[in-house]
């Protein structure tokens, strides 16, 4: 390091340009009066007493009086732990850019922004891992390779998996490709952006690639979810075509969507069929856990009855339940889906047992 490169280091550990100056003078001269040091390098005459006592108010030198002022630098063990202080806090400051760069602590914030991609995929993966219920994602075939081992893990735990995937052509998308990791597929012919949705209180969001801003939206929330799961009902799922499914035609079928349940069976309800379900969820009124069994006997939606055959997204929009009636005592329930109020229950996951014909 040169006499150039040792005085920008003082600079940056906090020395005025005077100071450094000063100081690596007096390094080369060991002992000098006030006049040999401002002569010796480019501090000011007018300068160098106020330069030199605030070396030694800082530890670097000391003074003393020999007909003129006198100065010389101390041991340097003092500066010497002082830089090397700084540099290990600098260090630190570092790391710890780093890691806030990399892992936010998406636990203390309902919402938190970030600017790599890759932090967004590694949330989303760690939380199709721990999820319990559903899992719903959009994202191109490249994303879904990624995510494909944390998608097996929750497809084995019993979660529903529903993938959406942009690609060109549906015949680059392999059927056998979503054994085991997916419940259904959906392809969608418009660039996607990345999104994941799991157990109705996480997000993790991403603009597709042709975004002009490359950033990342990681949520904690059960309502801002919500509105991140009417976005992926509408755009990205209903209207795009299905390319791979698991889910059988006849019971036991399992839903984590009540409106979808309703869709289903409401032709067969409307032509006088009995279905017998079982319902996992919570009490509205008390947030318990609570589990219903038995036959449904009747459904509430805008204009229940008035549609043949199975009812449009958009008239399941508003409020929309249905009533169980148990077979033990007779007691009956409403039972409403996400975001549930009025009814008994908010149905986590329906599992439709029996339909007679």
């Amino acid at each position: 390091m040169d006499s150039t490169e040792l005085r920008d280091a003082l600079e940056d550990a906090g020395l005025s340009q005077y100071q450094a100056e000063a100081y690596t003078t007096l390094l080369q001269l060991g002992t000098a009066s006030a006049t040999e040091v401002a002569d010796s390098c480019a501090v000011p005459t007018a300068r160098i007493y106020d330069v030199l006592r605030d070396l030694e108010t800082k530890g670097y030198i000391e003074t003393y009086e020999q007909e003129s002022l006198q100065a010389r630098a101390c041991d340097p063990s003092v500066v010497l732990d002082d830089l090397r202080g700084r540099a290990s806090m600098l260090e630190e400051a570092a790391d710890e850019i780093e890691e806030r760069w990399d892992e936010p602590e998406v636990d203390q914030h309902k919402l938190s922004i970030v600017k790599r991609f890759e932090t967004v995929i590694q949330r989303a993966a760690s939380l199709i891992r721990d999820a319990e219920n559903e899992v719903q994602f959009a994202a191109t075939p490249e994303q879904y390779e990624t995510l494909k081992p944390a998608l097996r893990e929750a497809l084995s735990n019993g979660v529903i998996v529903k993938a959406t995937l942009y690609a060109d052509s549906a015949e680059t998308l392999d059927g056998a490709e979503f054994d085991g990791t997916a419940t259904e597929v959906r392809h969608r012919t418009l660039p996607t952006p990345f999104v994941v949705l799991i157990d109705r209180t996480g997000t993790c969001f991403a603009p597709h690639s042709h975004s002009l801003n490359e950033y990342g939206v990681l949520v904690d929330d059960y309502t801002l979810t919500y509105v991140f799961h009417w976005y992926f009902q509408t755009c990205l799922w209903e209207v795009w075509e299905e390319v791979y499914s698991v889910r059988p035609a006849d019971p036991p079928l399992v839903y984590s969507d009540l409106r979808r349940c309703i869709r289903e069976i409401e032709p067969f309800l409307a032509d006088g069929a009995e279905i017998t379900a079982r319902v996992s969820g919570f009490e509205t009124e008390t947030g318990d856990a609570v589990e219903v069994e038995g036959r449904i006997v009747g459904v509430n939606y805008a204009g229940a009855g008035e549609t043949e055959g199975s009812p449009p997204l958009s008239q399941l929009a508003g409020r929309v339940c249905f009533t169980v009636e148990t077979s033990d005592g007779g007691e009956r329930y409403t039972v409403g889906g996400w975001g549930a109020v009025l009814e008994d229950v908010e149905a986590t996951r329906i599992t439709v047992l029996e339909r007679s014909a």
